[in-house]
């Protein structure tokens, strides 16, 4: 044997017992085989044989003992999978235990898998797409719900164009529906407490009260009106019932509404007396258990092709089943209040009901393609399912024979747009699981163009507003498992299941959403249809609606979609109602700890810019500063005099808040039309980019005595408005809308410097303290408040305002004040916010990014009603309405033109 072969042999048997020894015995081999036949010679060969495979077997067993008892020592920072040597392991093994694969299998049953599920709901519920989004999408924990932000793919631009030319779609589940129940007299008088007929169409609303179309209204706290607003609602009355002065109502309100709204339904209502929900008690579903366990006779036999299962006899409870609706809630938590007085009774129905909404000018293409009316069934057959009893009452059927002839009208249509804002329709449709294609493919409208005027009264009533029907329909659901089964047997794969099977009937409701409503432009852009489903029929509804090729949108694609068309978005854009001010203290909160993960050197210096609140808008400072300045007449132009005035009077109104209640700030909305139709012509509205006039109608002109008169009624409000860039940029969240000075007007009149003017650099005087307070605490707090001298290497503009006047000069106190301060941050008290910079703020945008539709930046914010008359007031008649937009990270201001839309 060679040398090398010999390193070779020794390598392999390093790793080797040392008790294992093997014979050299290739002498006697050698030997054997050179000699002839002989029987003495045979014999010692059989003897040598079984020696060596003895050998080899002692072998072996001395490797497999020596493998066992490397496994059975572990130390305590391997697993038992992780024992082996990594050259011996056959598969990578993760650092949890539970991923080996016995253990895994066991996890992943579907009874275990529930049970897991309905753990993680504890904190956060989840819809009943949330596994389908949770594995294509960013998901977000908000408002006690755990939804879908934004998709892991790229599809911002695909997302647009769904909603401009097919369809997106997006999961409404978390909404929270209340239901009154009553007299029609006894619910009006009611709600007219929560609502005014100056803020146009309340609950009693002529078109929404026949059940016919949808309403909005904004609703007050009891009595309140105008000055505590709660936020915006939809709701739906059900169609009356002939000869019944009996009525149901349905108010669709966000989450984080349904905290101030329901103590105030219960309030109006007197529903004070809260309905336990009975026990539920435990249904053994015999024929079920019947199919599953077969009888223990010598006929009965396995199937061939079924899967065994388990026996119920030996098991320790129930089988776990799945949490359908609010499952966090406790089953002694009480869903209904009653009245005793008026008998009007309130049903929380949260997460009872699914609710879709399909986005773009091809949604009722997509409908249609999806949805088939429900087919009839023998009359004679008698079972505990709800649509067989429907199908024995020929009005009803005569009913519903109707609701598909108009369902079957929306194929005519050209666009979702051409139909009556708010429509409803009522409708009894099949599984679209039975109808579902084998490819995705794009629904497409027909050529035929209809336009449709109404929904008659009787259509729009729907068997999804019975409770008993609710529930029967999501007992009765069929599984997949037996849906796969009815599949495999069809003789055509493909095909539908003929005849239908009789759980395969689901009462919805389509209910019209209208489009964008206001200003010049883009007229219905963004028009859809809700689909109102019973709870448990959540997938089977989406799966088939993916197949027709929509897109689908998270809570991202529904603040784009309100922004495109120019609609505040609950509750983000809504600071005057309590949950648009929790919404602010909220972000406040994440955008101010995100801030302070970055170190001081890459995170931007806001002081410097001159921005006093990046994280949040001072709206009540804002109204209450451009208050004072109009009050006292001041100019255009700002003054360090005029700012300490204004400082002095804040200061001196604060001292008088404490015995007098301050005035909050209101928002005039669509609701004051009259007012916002002055206010829009005022600013002299132009397409985007201020391109072109639009026209308006015969208004009084701005003028001194005017804006007196408007202000008298309107000082302390702010107005919703839209902003484009008339140049190249990109608005952001918190920008600052400011005013521009007559040079700045006239270089953009002269075609110079459209660009902007430049703010300059502020100074940080709070750097200096923040370094003393942490190289000497002590010596900090003895430290003198004067800010640091100019160190003459570039100019930096310093304003009154920019020394804090509200701190005190004793050292014990500023050395409270000092711990508290972040760098590049303005410490509370905040100095003020109307004249902290070169160009005096208006307000504050909250909502901007670069539109598609107008290509180029837009924004949506907020203004003060004062300052806007003030700046109108100094403004020719050719730049009406133009204003300067500055981002928070920036010191350029762009040219923007704003428009009031109504």
């Amino acid at each position: 044997m060679s040398a090398a072969k010999v390193k070779m042999r020794e390598k392999k048997m390093r790793n080797q017992p040392a008790s294992v020894q093997y014979p050299s015995s290739s002498s006697n081999v050698e030997r054997v085989g050179n000699t002839g036949y002989n029987p003495v010679n045979d014999f010692h060969l059989h003897l040598y044989l079984a020696h060596s495979a003895g050998a080899f077997a002692r072998a072996r067993a001395a490797e497999v003992s020596a493998m066992l008892k490397a496994v059975r020592k572990t130390t305590s920072s391997s697993r038992v999978f992780e024992a082996l040597p990594k050259h011996m392991r056959r598969r990578a093994m993760s650092h949890n235990t539970k991923r080996t694969w016995d253990i895994r299998k066991a996890r992943r049953r579907h009874g275990n898998l529930l049970l897991e599920f309905n753990r993680r709901q504890r904190k956060n519920i989840w819809l009943e797409t949330h596994i389908w989004h949770a594995k294509r999408f960013h998901m977000v924990k908000k408002w006690g719900y755990c939804l879908g932000d934004r998709p892991t793919y790229k599809c911002y631009r695909a997302c647009y164009r769904a909603m401009s030319s097919h369809c997106l779609l997006q999961d409404l589940s978390y909404y929270c529906c209340i239901e009154l129940q009553g007299d029609e007299d006894k619910l009006l008088a009611a709600l007219s407490q929560l609502t005014s007929k100056e803020a146009g169409p309340t609950f009693a609303a002529a078109l929404c009260l026949s059940g016919r179309r949808q309403g909005s209204v904004m609703v007050y706290r009891a009595g309140r009106y105008p000055s505590q607003p709660l936020g915006p609602v939809t709701f739906l009355w059900r169609p009356r019932t002939q000869g019944s002065a009996h009525r149901q109502l349905w108010i669709w309100a966000h989450p984080t509404l349904k905290q101030d709204l329901l103590p105030e339904l219960q309030t109006v209502c007197q529903c004070c007396e809260a309905v336990l929900p009975p026990a539920a008690p435990v249904v053994v579903n015999l024929t079920l258990e019947a199919e599953s366990e077969p009888e223990n006779t010598p006929e009965a036999k396995p199937v061939p092709g079924t899967k065994r299962k388990r026996s119920r006899k030996d098991a320790t409870g129930p089988p776990a089943k799945k949490i359908l609706g609010d499952g966090t809630r406790l089953p002694s938590t009480p869903v209904s209040w009653r009245s005793s007085s008026n008998g009007i009774v309130i049903n929380d129905l949260t997460m009872e009901i699914v609710r879709y909404r399909l986005i773009g000018p091809q949604s009722h293409s997509v409908l249609v393609d999806t949805l088939e009316a429900a087919t009839g069934c023998d009359k004679s057959q008698t079972c505990s399912l709800w649509w067989p009893q429907h199908c024995s009452d020929e009005a009803k059927m005569t009913l519903h024979q109707q609701q598909a002839d108009i369902f079957n009208i929306l194929k005519g249509i050209y666009s979702t747009a051409e139909l009556p804002s708010g429509t409803v329709l009522g409708l009894t449709v099949d599984d679209p699981r039975l109808t579902l294609p084998r490819k995705r493919v794009k629904a497409l409208p027909c050529v035929k163009q209809l336009m449709l005027e109404g929904v008659p009264e009787p259509c729009c009533q729907s068997f999804i507003w019975e409770q008993s029907v609710r529930d029967n329909v999501t007992d009765n659901k069929i599984s997949e498992q037996e849906l796969n089964r009815m599949r495999s047997e069809v003789l055509v794969p493909g095909s539908r299941l003929s005849p239908t099977p009789l759980q395969g009937r689901v009462p919805i409701l389509l209910v019209h959403q209208p489009g964008k409503q206001v200003g010049h432009e883009m007229s219905s852009w963004g028009a859809g249809w809700d689909l109102l489903l019973p709870k448990g029929w959540g997938m089977a509804f989406w799966i088939p609606l993916v197949y027709r090729g929509v897109r689908i949108g998270g809570l991202n694609m529904s603040r784009k979609h309100s922004q495109n068309k120019a609609a505040p978005h609950f509750p983000r854009d809504y600071p005057d109602c309590p949950a648009g001010m929790r919404f602010q203290e909220e972000q406040e909160a994440e955008l101010l700890d995100k801030f302070k993960r970055h170190p001081p050197a890459k995170r931007t210096n806001y002081i410097k810019h001159g921005c006093v609140a990046p994280f949040r808008c001072p709206w009540q400072q804002l109204a209450e500063e451009w208050e004072i300045i109009v009050r006292e007449g001041s100019s255009q132009t700002r003054t360090t005099a005029q700012a300490d005035a204004v400082t002095e009077e804040r200061t001196s109104q604060q001292a008088i808040s404490i015995t007098k209640p301050p005035s909050r700030f209101t928002v005039l909305r669509c609701m004051n039309r009259k007012a916002l139709k002055l206010l829009s012509a005022w600013c002299r509205p132009t397409t985007s980019k201020g391109q072109r006039p639009c026209r308006v109608g015969e208004l009084p002109p701005i003028s001194c005595e005017a804006m007196t008169s408007f202000l008298s009624a309107h000082a302390m409000s702010l107005v919703w408005v839209h902003v484009s860039l008339l140049s190249k940029g990109k608005p952001e969240y918190h920008a600052m809308l400011c005013v521009p000075t007559p040079e700045d007007l006239k270089a953009l009149g002269n075609r110079q410097g459209t660009g902007g003017p430049q703010e300059p650099p502020h100074r940080d005087h709070f750097k200096s303290r923040i370094k003393h307070r942490k190289k000497d605490p002590k010596k900090a707090a003895t430290s003198s408040v004067t800010p640091n001298k100019p160190d003459g290497k570039k100019t930096d503009l310093i304003f009154a305002s920019d020394l804090d006047t509200n701190t005190s000069k004793d050292p014990k106190s500023f050395s409270e004040s000092s711990s508290d301060l972040v760098l590049g941050l303005w410490p509370d008290p905040l100095p003020s916010v109307a004249s902290h910079c070169s160009r005096v703020t208006v307000g504050w945008v909250t909502q901007g990014d670069f539109s598609m539709s107008a290509g180029c930046g837009e924004a949506l914010g907020f203004v003060s009603v004062a300052g806007l008359l003030n700046t109108l007031l100094n403004q020719t008649s050719e730049h009406k309405g133009k204003l300067l937009l500055r981002n928070p990270t920036s010191l350029h201001y762009r040219f923007a033109k704003i428009n009031i839309e109504v």
